[in-house]
């Protein structure tokens, strides 16, 4: 059975839903949008990705602010416009980011009305230091809380998170995954911190108290997140921020792990642990060939970027030779010894 196209309109909400200055953020700069769109210019985005759609399942999402933290006006004023193509039958649901203290009953009841079935929590971290440190404006309980009343509404739960934050480790990393596991989330994003222009964490990097983690570090955590995810069946629906005009090396990061292609070096690296985990478990013979046969779609995955994972296995393990073929019938990679 085909599985259907899946598209998200963005529309991007200007950051005034949100109070608190977390050190790390920007939203002007990340989502690029640095005025309120007006009516007209919303259903002018809405319409052009209708127009290639197809048969797709369309989804809009309202992102870039707190958007529960508006004024409930201008909550319904996005809503509304969103939901006029709900009733078309131009687009299924919305979808939609908020601050995990401004999920309430009230608020659900609200975009319930208008159509909303996922809802993503911006967490960032469930270590209480490494909030503390960011300035995020809230705990771990309001998170717990806020992730039980939507779930339990019967909306679909997202949950973002960080890593390389001020005051996070690796063990925190893993750790917050662990903890965003137990709250039950369908999807899931990581982003590794980067340090954005005009933030309080820029000031501190400059300053000489803030060190941003290095690409190997925040592919090998990145990876290991991955992985914890997947054995729970939580869908990884991002893994680093989009690269566009303004999120680039040339553009307005100042330092930290930006790679324009991060989530296929994050998915090469976690399948190089896999096949390094399955070679140890089965003490393969190293003097002979190790032969992987692979799904076409994931062949650059278990080769991984300039060839690294091939070069790494070899240097490791001391095989003669290992050999890639190509099986369609492989879900993703399949060992077959030598």
């Amino acid at each position: 059975m085909q599985i259907k196209k899946h598209i998200v309109i963005p529309i991007f909400v200007p950051h005034k839903g949100c109070p608190f200055d977390c050190i790390f953020c920007n939203q002007k700069i990340i989502s690029g949008q640095t005025k309120e769109a007006s009516e007209e210019e919303i259903r002018l985005t809405i319409e052009s990705y209708l127009e290639t759609s197809g048969n797709a399942f369309v989804e809009i999402g309202f992102y870039g602010g707190s958007f529960t933290g508006i004024s409930q006006k201008e909550q319904e004023w996005y809503l509304k416009i969103g939901y006029s193509y709900i009733k078309e039958g131009k687009v299924k649901q919305i979808r939609l980011s908020t601050r995990p203290d401004y999920i309430n009953s009230t608020i659900l009841d609200l975009l319930e009305k208008y159509g909303v079935r996922t809802i993503e929590l911006g967490v960032q971290s469930l270590d209480y230091d490494v909030l503390k440190c960011t300035n995020r404006g809230h705990g771990i309980e309001e998170v717990k809380n806020a992730a039980k009343l939507i779930k339990e509404r019967g909306f679909s739960l997202g949950i973002q998170t960080m890593i390389g934050l001020p005051g996070d480790t690796r063990l925190k990393a893993i750790a917050t995954a662990q903890k965003v596991v137990e709250l039950s989330p369908e999807i899931v994003r990581i982003y590794p911190t980067l340090v954005i222009k005009n933030t309080f964490l820029q000031k501190m990097y400059q300053e000489g108290r803030y060190q941003p983690l290095t690409i190997e570090e925040s592919v090998d955590i990145s990876a290991e997140l991955l992985n914890i995810y997947e054995k729970n069946y939580i869908n990884v629906i991002r893994i680093g921020l989009q690269p566009t005009d303004n999120i680039s090396e040339s553009g307005e990061v100042v330092a930290g792990p930006f790679h324009p292609a991060f989530r296929q070096l994050v998915e090469s690296r976690l399948t190089l642990n896999r096949i390094r985990e399955y070679i140890l478990n089965h003490k393969l013979d190293k003097s002979q060939d190790i032969v992987i046969e692979c799904n076409p779609k994931y062949i650059s995955n278990v080769i991984g970027q300039k060839k690294v994972n091939i070069i790494t296995l070899k240097n490791e393990f001391n095989f003669k030779n290992i050999r890639i073929m190509e099986k369609q019938n492989v879900e993703k990679f399949l060992i077959i010894g030598t």
